[in-house]
């Protein structure tokens, strides 16, 4: 297979865990359980910033490139093990976890002694309200979750299993990432405590960007998923000058995705990468993805949408999880960050930050 359509290198001998993790997630069949009990027989999770992001990238790839519902079970609790290690704590061996960071009505209710001490951690609260979008609540065993407070959001670790967290029946998307049910849990004084830095820790932390560079690199095995499917059919028949050039323009718009999440892993491992890279990266990927599903689409037709499930099911879930992608929001947030870095080098005021 050329390497335009190969994804992202993976040391040997990376994780301890990758074996058995990648055998059930191409096993699966979109089905999320499986997975889960995989996760808690699995060691630690590998963390970013160690020197071997770019492996890590390429295992999650991996991943995206099997099933997305295995890669959508997988990633939160790989990213939840790096905000713990960021916090200098870690995830409890044999637990499967998730992150819940939607914006959402919870209430904190500090404990007493909390309360009286803001800087301190951890500081013990209960939540009560509505978490939205908690992916697989009812499966897993614990989760962060972000709530705020008038001192701005903090990040907690809540228990699943407790009498006080209720996650609401159903949930699972009617099109797309249908084995990832992902409803609101309703949360009755639930017990939980906070890690980090205090108000605000969670997305200020260097590691914030880096989940969402993560994120991007499950995209982009999927993305490599459809273009091993556009070069099978043009093996299987002489393509026409069309076919030739979705199969040229799929090769370029990889590797270029490729390239830019080999160069952010390198920077997380250097310690030079921010949110503006992983803006750039998230959004060209989510680019990228886009317009290789309309690629397949416009190469291979209908029928591996109404016959081959595996294809139908990779477009679909691959549409949904593109839909956490901020889009044009985050265009607009690069923009405002490069025009007030241009107006402060205009006046003589730019510390020399935020144009990596």
């Amino acid at each position: 297979m050329s390497e335009s359509f190969q994804g992202l290198d993976v040391e040997p001998g990376f994780w301890g865990g990758s074996s058995a993790l990648l055998a059930v997630a191409g096993s699966c069949n979109g089905d999320a359980a499986p997975l889960i009990d995989a996760l808690r027989a699995s060691p630690p999770p590998p963390v970013p910033g160690d020197g071997r992001t770019r492996s890590l990238f390429g295992l999650l790839a991996s991943f995206g490139a099997l099933d997305l519902t295995a890669a959508r079970a997988i990633e939160p609790h790989f990213d939840a093990a790096a905000i713990m290690a960021q916090s200098g704590s870690a995830v409890d061996p044999g637990t499967s976890w998730g992150v819940f960071a939607s914006a959402s009505p919870v209430e904190v209710h500090w404990e007493q002694e909390s309360a009286e001490s803001v800087d301190s951690t951890p500081r013990r609260a209960t939540l009560s309200g509505t978490k939205r979008w908690c992916s697989l609540a009812a499966s897993l065993d614990r989760a962060l979750v972000t709530a705020s407070d008038e001192h701005g959001e903090w990040m907690f670790v809540l228990d699943l299993d407790q009498d006080a967290v209720i996650p609401h029946e159903g949930g699972a998307p009617l099109t797309g990432l249908r084995g990832v049910p992902s409803g609101a849990v309703e949360l009755d004084a639930a017990s939980a405590w906070t890690i980090g830095g205090g108000a605000g820790w969670y997305t200020s932390r260097p590691g914030f960007a880096w989940g969402g560079i993560g994120v991007a690199a499950v995209w982009f095995g999927a993305a490599v998923a459809l273009g091993r499917a556009l070069q099978s059919s043009a093996r299987s028949r002489e393509p026409d000058q069309l076919g030739y050039a979705w199969l040229g323009e799929a090769d370029r718009l990889l590797h270029g995705i490729r390239v830019q999440l080999e160069d952010a892993a390198d920077r997380i491992d250097d310690g030079t990468a921010d949110w503006g890279l992983a803006q750039r990266v998230r959004g060209n990927t989510a680019s990228g993805c886009t317009r290789l599903l309309a690629l397949c689409g416009e190469a291979l037709g209908p029928a591996p949408l109404a016959f081959h499930p595996v294809h139908a099911r990779r477009v679909a879930d691959l549409t949904m999880y593109l839909r956490q992608h901020h889009g044009a929001r985050d265009d607009a947030a690069r923009g405002r960050s490069l025009s007030e870095l241009l107006f402060a080098e205009r006046d003589g005021t730019s510390s020399g930050g935020g144009a990596s």
